[in-house]
């Protein structure tokens, strides 16, 4: 390595070790992500609210980890179901259990942005979303109905989240208990809370789940409208749902810790980058390349028709024709395991067999053989009888897919 590749190699080093520092001293960036488990403190996560309710009341809320189809399949308890998510959607199935599990007299608490198509149809609700034209803002303010628990001013969620409210409800089977209200100039009130009579229990959708997040509830007094909301349900026991939920409730990675700390996580890519530089640099090998020595190849077939051509040009028929004699009896000996130095009836009648040739052409194709080897004066007519002979007799060896004549 030149003093050049070096100084260059220097400074790209040093240019890396600088992004990283800069990059890792940076503040994080708010995390947005829609999460509300339990767990999580990020803004959008539901760790505080679900602690305060669960201290207040520690015996009376269970997290259900499964499927609501199998809960409620599986002696389910009475109570109220409490969903909280960005979206919450049940099948067929599950919804008809759900709602079979409500008419008994329980109660289902839904706050998402989507409630599913097939319970909006059940209940004959269609929602809609909200964007400010001045500015495409979406930032409702929150408020109640019933004149004991609305505030005398809206509480405002001031971030741009999905602004949904209900567009289309049965006024004749739904009570409207909460809104939003949109706009600074001229506000526009619209329905976001609503409860409906199911057989003997009831069904509660809220449209604004952001209501119940971290970073709501620590905003100034926020956390009224949410003790507000909860007062609406009887003192039954809660049914915490961790199975609708966009964040995760366990973490399934072991570098968790370490890529959600900024420092760390670049510390931990720092190091990836550093180890594939000494790949690419330092980790190819120091000396010469060994030479790749070709094998000898074999010349047996060339060697062979040389010699063949040699005998063919000097017309030494008997010759040749011997060699092949003797190529055929060693062919005998290795391939059919018999001794072709003691020719009789028994030795034809073997061959025969383990050839699948006829006794007939095993005699023949002695009788040529024994007339070759007698006659030392064979010419180029008699050479090619003996070599076709053999060759047609060893295509009926009893080989898969040879032919026996």
């Amino acid at each position: 390595m030149n003093r050049t590749y070096k100084i260059a190699f220097g400074l790209f080093l040093l240019l890396v070790i600088s992004l990283t520092w800069l990059e890792s001293s940076e503040p994080d960036p708010i995390n947005w992500t829609p999460s509300y488990t339990k767990t999580d403190k990020i803004p959008l996560g539901a760790f505080i609210f679900y602690e305060i309710w669960k201290n207040e009341n520690p015996e009376n809320i269970k997290e259900i980890k499964i499927p609501p189809y199998e809960y409620l399949n599986d002696q389910a308890s009475q109570g109220t179901y409490f969903f909280l998510n960005n979206y919450v959607a049940f099948d067929k199935d599950e919804l008809a259990d759900v709602l079979n599990w409500v008419s008994e007299g329980n109660t289902l608490f839904i706050s998402a942005y989507n409630f599913g198509e097939k319970l909006e149809d059940t209940l004959k609700v269609k929602l809609s979303s909200f964007i400010d034209a001045d500015g495409f803002k979406s930032r409702p303010a929150l408020n109640l109905v019933n004149s004991n628990l609305k505030f005398e001013k809206p509480l405002e969620f001031d971030q741009d989240l999905p602004a949904v409210y209900f567009d289309e409800i049965d006024t004749t089977k739904q009570v409207v208990l909460g809104t939003s209200s949109f706009g600074e100039k001229r506000s526009d009130i619209k329905i976001n809370f609503i409860k409906t009579e199911f057989g003997e229990g009831e069904i509660f959708l809220h449209s604004a789940p952001q209501a119940f997040s971290n970073y709501f509830l620590l905003k100034n007094t926020n956390y009224r409208y949410s003790e507000a909301l909860l007062s609406y349900l009887k003192n039954k026991p809660v049914l915490w749902d961790s199975y609708y939920k966009s964040g995760k409730g366990f973490f399934t990675s072991p570098l968790y810790i370490l890529l959600n700390n900024r420092p760390l996580k670049w510390a931990y890519y720092f190091v990836i980058i550093a180890a594939i530089l000494f790949i690419l640099f330092e980790g190819k090998r120091k000396q010469r390349s060994i030479p790749v020595v070709e094998p000898l190849k074999n010349r047996s077939y060339e060697f062979t028709h040389t010699m063949s051509s040699l005998y063919l040009e000097q017309k030494k028929y008997h010759e040749l024709g011997l060699k092949k004699i003797s190529l055929f009896m060693e062919y005998i000996r290795n391939q059919y395991r018999l001794d072709p130095s003691n020719i009789n009836e028994e030795f034809y009648r073997h061959l025969s067999v383990k050839s699948e040739n006829s006794i007939e052409r095993t005699k023949k194709l002695f009788e040529i053989i024994f007339n070759f080897q007698k006659n030392y004066e064979n010419e180029k007519d008699q050479f090619f009888e003996l070599s076709n002979s053999i060759n047609t007799f060893k295509k009926h060896d009893g080989k898969p897919g040879s032919e026996s004549k």
